[in-house]
């Protein structure tokens, strides 16, 4: 290489580190230079929605304006790969959760999204627990007070139980078939369109029991309306320190947990992340926040986007086990 060439290319390699290096600071001093999209993969009116809108609200004094746009299907897949293609500037945020980000890549055999790579994770909004829920009637005439008792009745009535979710590959099909594994009963899984209609069905009497998100089920349990048995993660909930684990219940090895948290497209400079993180670590301590988090059985859990990443990776590998062990499959 000629000496000229030689200077004039380390000088431009030079040149375009500094501008490297300056340019993630300048993203972050420049950033949001316009409103910011937050997808809320789910309809309208459901606990992630309530909380994406009171998020948005309180994050503003940081981040300017938030415009919270629903967008459901597919198990929550639609909304989160409009944020996985979207410019990776931070502009546009997705309400993940467990569902989306750890159970749905092994339910289904194509994904629009790469549930690690396409999203930097935010921060955790919340994780709370799931409940064992019976038709009070049921339990009430059949003596069912505990997990073991309702074991001890599917043995005895092997394929007369059935159990209500809200669809094929959801968090309460997943438990109802890992259920039936870890205890050796056979029960009769019952789909339908959404955990609303579910919860109808359980009060009815068309279905024996389900797994539901402690956030919808408390009022149900608080006015006795249904028989509560136990929590299926590995620590009691706050919110009914009576109720026992699904572990300390005798069924080994269940964990099973529903978490959500706030994402943005993979490549997001990290600077940006980091700013989005600040902003919503400090809007879950506000008392609002922390109030409606309470009602949902949860307390506010901020984590930085680093431990955030781990959390969703561990759980990638947890729910790969469990949809296999379930045997839940979608198209």
């Amino acid at each position: 290489m000629l000496p000229a060439l030689k200077s004039w290319s380390a000088a431009a390699l030079a040149a375009c580190l500094v501008f490297s290096a300056a340019a993630t600071p300048a993203a972050a001093e420049e950033f949001p230079s316009k409103p910011i999209t937050f997808i809320v993969p789910y309809a309208p009116g459901g606990p992630l929605d309530g909380m994406a809108r009171l998020l948005a609200e309180k994050v503003q004094p940081d981040l300017g304006t938030i415009i919270v746009e629903n967008r459901p299907g597919a198990g929550g897949n639609i909304g989160a790969s409009i944020a996985a293609k979207a410019k990776p500037d931070g502009h546009t945020l997705v309400m993940g959760a467990v569902a989306i980000n750890a159970i749905n890549p092994w339910l289904y055999e194509k994904l629009p999204f790469d549930p690690v790579k396409s999203f930097e994770p935010v921060t955790l909004v919340a994780s709370v627990p799931n409940v064992l829920i019976l038709n009070d009637e049921f339990a009430k005439a059949n003596n069912i007070n505990s997990v073991s008792d309702l074991v001890d009745y599917a043995k005895k009535h092997a394929d007369q139980l059935n159990f209500a979710s809200g669809g094929n590959g959801s968090a309460g099909h997943l438990a109802g078939e890992l259920l039936n594994v870890r205890a050796g009963i056979k029960t009769v899984h019952v789909p339908y369109a959404g955990a609303s209609p579910a919860k109808l069905a359980l009060l009815a009497g068309q279905v024996n029991f389900m797994f539901d998100n402690l956030a919808s089920a408390a009022p149900l349990i608080a006015e006795n309306k249904v028989k509560a048995l136990a929590v299926t993660t590995t620590e009691r909930s706050s919110a009914l320190p009576d109720l026992p684990t699904m572990q300390q219940s005798g069924i080994a090895n269940f964990d099973l947990g529903t978490w959500f948290g706030v994402f943005t497209t993979g490549g997001t400079p990290k600077a940006v992340v980091d700013k989005l993180s600040a902003a919503y670590a400090k809007a879950l301590q506000d008392p609002a926040v922390r109030k409606n988090l309470l009602t949902m059985g949860s307390d506010a859990k901020p984590m930085t986007s680093a431990e955030f990443a781990e959390l969703v990776k561990h759980d990638l590998a947890k729910y790969k086990e469990i949809v296999e062990v379930s045997g839940a499959k979608l198209f």
